[in-house]
């Protein structure tokens, strides 16, 4: 399978992701202010006011949520709409690029791929025909910012979770 088009089979699976993100805080969201009006409309006592006022909170909250994912994934969808470009294997990483990293870690070692997009952060995606998946990294993230302008061959430590990793650019495309 092509590069753009394993790409765009990604960029697919975290629409989907955020379509499900907005579909479940918007029914949250809606439970917990059909809660509020309920409890509301039946307070007699200042507890009763309390819960209401958490559960419109609450409504709030899920709304923000539900927002917050509208944009990402209005923002995904301008991104690749511009194209999904391959990268020579000499390239600098840059938003679009999947890269191979190796990462090391006390004796441990692991491959990974990372799709580098400028939103989902931390989100895994399932690789075309269950094929594995990758992360998505943003460069918000400190291994985004580590990985910005790096290259195959490239080596930098970071430190997560209290634990200090090499970890090594070993392809893109």
């Amino acid at each position: 399978m092509k590069s753009s088009q394993r790409k765009a089979h990604f960029v697919e699976e975290l629409k989907k992701h955020y379509q499900g993100i907005i579909s479940g805080a918007r029914g949250a969201e809606l439970s917990a202010a059909e809660a509020a009006d309920a409890i509301h409309e039946d307070a007699t006592q200042r507890e009763d006011a309390k819960a209401a006022t958490a559960s419109a909170r609450m409504s709030s909250a899920h709304r923000k949520r539900r927002e917050r994912a509208a944009r990402e994934a209005e923002e995904l969808v301008r991104f690749a709409s511009r194209g999904l470009r391959a990268f020579p294997r000499d390239a600098k990483v840059e938003l679009g690029a999947l890269v191979d990293v190796r990462i090391e870690a006390d004796g441990d070692e692991e491959e990974r791929t990372l799709f580098f997009l400028p939103v989902g952060a931390g989100t895994e995606l399932n690789g075309p025909g269950g094929d594995g998946f990758v992360s998505v990294v943003t460069p918000a993230s400190e291994i985004g910012r580590t990985l910005l302008g790096s290259q195959p061959g490239d080596a930098f430590d970071v430190e997560l979770g209290g634990t200090l990793r090499e970890w090594t650019v070993l392809e893109l495309c």
